[in-house]
């Protein structure tokens, strides 16, 4: 069984979105792109909350064509739309684009994908990797950080009643100042 990692842009006071849950804060370049593409390629399947997939859905399954886009993020689009992508969500009626709508208990909805699929998941979304959080079913937490402070927000990490313990396991600077930090439970 793959492991589940929680992958999320991060402002350096640990928001993942601004107050008005906006993203404009983020700097994602070329080079950070490319580096999105190379995590993303690996995962056999993609976890996302409603509003991410809104969000990702809006521009993705056409940003190949699009013609102000980069080869870097024409390609990300074409590893974004090969990923199957399950969405949590209680209020929307259908999602397309290699994506399926599940419902219900997030353990026993995690379950059921993991007897479909042996490989990596990635979880997107703070609210719905909270859920997953609190359970202690994300195995590997990956902030890219960005050296902006936003003072408030949506936070990475939810509000949780004990320490969780973490190591870390791999980290790389970029040029643009944003800082990749890994880490595994434990």
């Amino acid at each position: 069984m793959g492991k589940l990692i929680y992958t999320m842009n991060v402002s350096l006071d640990g928001y993942v979105e601004d107050s008005d849950g906006g993203l404009d804060w983020t700097g994602v370049d070329d080079e950070l792109h490319a580096w999105f593409t190379e995590e993303l390629r690996p995962i056999d399947g993609s976890l996302y909350g409603r509003r991410l997939y809104e969000t990702m859905a809006a521009y993705w399954p056409t940003g190949e064509s699009d013609p102000a886009g980069t080869e870097v993020t024409r390609e990300y689009a074409r590893v974004w739309n090969a990923t199957p992508r399950f969405v949590f969500s209680t209020t929307l009626e259908e999602v397309q684009w290699n994506s399926r709508l599940v419902q219900g208990d997030v353990g026993e909805v995690l379950a059921r994908i993991r007897d479909e699929v042996d490989g990596d998941l990635e979880v997107g979304g703070p609210t719905l990797a909270a859920e997953f959080i609190r359970r202690g079913l994300v195995d590997e937490y990956r902030l890219v950080i960005h050296p902006v402070f936003i003072g408030a927000g949506k936070p990475y990490f939810p509000r949780l009643d004990e320490p969780l313990r973490l190591r870390l396991i791999d980290s790389h600077q970029f040029s643009s100042g944003v800082v990749y930090h890994a880490y595994a439970r434990g």
